[in-house]
């Protein structure tokens, strides 16, 4: 455990503070909207990462960018631990130890509901189809618990991601500061995804909050919101190829005129 984790070396690495000046496109017009359009809309949850590292360095500038999310008054709430190498190998060990262990994984308790406590339709089947899609590219059949299991635990391991992020926000915010989180992280996933990284964004490690706070030494005062595995994708893996449906414009709008 570290609890006074080195500054990163970040010397000799030009900032990359983005223009912030409406009139700074670095594009015209339609290829700027084709590139934003297309870095959008290509994402994808990726469950499998090739070991190929990503340099700190990229993985700041992709921070900087996100941290000009909106938020509501400007409080910015996001607060990210990055995890690279041992320090991400031994919270995902030290995780995988209590999901493997039956009474332990029993006793946890989420710190804020993420999902509904009773599932209606049509959510309830959205759940059920992307689940049993992915089930279903990697061949696991409908009531093998121990595959399923083994599929679930490789949350823990940032689908072996080089880098891993955990999120936290203060205990002392509201609710519209999740939403804040939400833009935050969109806007992390889309700047990663123009640099040709992949994304995961995880919910399951909210459980273990108990856990990572103790790696990390988070404070009490935070609460976690979740992970993301951050790298390049692996493109021979199965589980990539996994293109989630989306509702039409005209089954979630109403115009009002």
């Amino acid at each position: 455990m570290t609890c006074s984790p080195l500054p990163p070396d970040l010397s000799g690495t030009p900032p990359s503070h983005p223009d912030r000046s409406p009139g700074a496109a670095p594009l015209a017009a339609r290829p700027l909207r084709q590139a934003v359009d297309w870095a959008i809309v290509s994402r994808r949850s990726v469950r499998a990462f090739l070991p190929t590292p990503v340099d700190l360095a990229e993985v700041h500038a992709i921070l900087d960018v996100a941290r000009h999310a909106a938020s509501g008054m400007n409080t910015q709430p996001w607060r990210v631990h990055v995890l690279m190498g041992s320090a991400r190998e031994r919270l995902s060990a030290a995780i995988a130890a209590v999901d493997n262990d039956g009474d332990a994984a029993a006793a946890l308790a989420e710190p804020y509901h993420y999902y509904p406590l009773e599932w209606v339709s049509p959510y309830v089947d959205r759940r059920r189809k992307v689940g049993w899609d992915l089930y279903g590219l990697l061949g696991i059949a409908r009531g093998d618990k121990a595959r399923m299991q083994a599929q679930h635990g490789r949350n823990y391991h940032f689908f072996d991601a080089p880098v891993g992020l955990i999120f936290t926000v203060s205990r002392a915010l509201a609710a519209g500061s999740l939403l804040d989180y939400g833009m935050f992280l969109q806007s992390l996933m889309v700047a990663a995804r123009a640099r040709g990284l992949g994304t995961c964004p995880q919910v399951a490690f909210t459980r273990f909050h108990a856990v990572i706070h103790a790696e990390l030494c988070i404070p009490a005062t935070e609460m976690v919101v979740c992970g993301m595995g951050l790298g390049h994708a692996d493109p021979a893996r199965i589980e990539n190829t996994l293109v989630t449906e989306r509702e039409s414009v005209e089954s979630f709008t109403t115009y009002h005129a």
